[in-house]
């Protein structure tokens, strides 16, 4: 899982960086929210945003992240115990907010709940299973399918875009982590994994995009 976390105070994004990177999460560490702005298209599964950093404030950085994407999951840490500043947090989107001084494991546990999601594995046509946390396909013929990075990082967007359409723009911006590809390499990604899967677990939508068929657990 790819945080990127925006604190301003060094001892507590050192705790931070060292708790997450210890359960094996890549954490990117800005102290400077216009800096931290020009790196929220590099493919991030959760956003840590403290509210008062210098050059642009948490809240106006939920702001723009939320225009570029309303699917990946934010959450707001700060000494701002103001009734109103936690409103218009939750108003710009953010998904939790948490109150300082508070324990790792309270934002390690947040972080699990909204990305991982409660069901660690999904389930796919033709009895095709994907665990979310371990990151392996699994076919009813063998015990699991190989998936190379790209492959694992495309998947992980299906699941986090709940069966909505993911465009060109968000597979660039998600799967490339912010590099910039072509149209015909991602084509090619999709060809790669749909050979991994069922025919018609991922579908075509008109040129816009593509979607995976994600069944409902029983």
């Amino acid at each position: 899982m790819k945080i990127l976390l925006l604190e301003d105070n060094k001892r507590l994004s050192n705790l931070i960086v060292d708790a997450l990177e210890e359960k094996h999460y890549q954490v990117d560490l800005f102290d400077n929210g216009k800096v931290a702005l020009e790196a929220i298209y590099n493919g991030y599964d959760c956003f840590v945003l403290d509210i008062n950093v210098p050059g642009m404030d948490g809240l106006s950085l939920l702001k723009e992240i939320k225009i570029m994407d309303e699917t990946t999951p934010s959450i707001i840490i700060s000494a701002n115990v103001d009734l109103d500043t936690i409103k218009e947090a939750y108003h710009e989107g953010c998904n939790e907010y948490l109150k300082k001084p508070f324990y790792i494991y309270e934002l390690e546990t947040k972080l699990d709940k909204l990305c991982l999601k409660t069901n660690e594995t999904i389930c796919l046509p033709k009895q095709y299973k994907y665990d979310i946390k371990k990151e392996i396909l699994e076919c009813p013929k063998c015990e699991e399918i190989k998936l190379s990075k790209k492959e694992i990082r495309l998947m992980n967007l299906f699941v986090k875009s709940s069966g909505k359409i993911v465009t060109f723009e968000s597979i660039e911006q998600y799967v490339w982590e912010g590099n910039l590809t072509t149209n015909e390499n991602i084509r090619a990604l999709i060809k790669r994994l749909r050979k991994k899967l069922a025919e018609d677990t991922i579908v075509s939508q008109g040129g816009l995009g593509y979607k995976m068929n994600i069944l409902k657990e029983k």
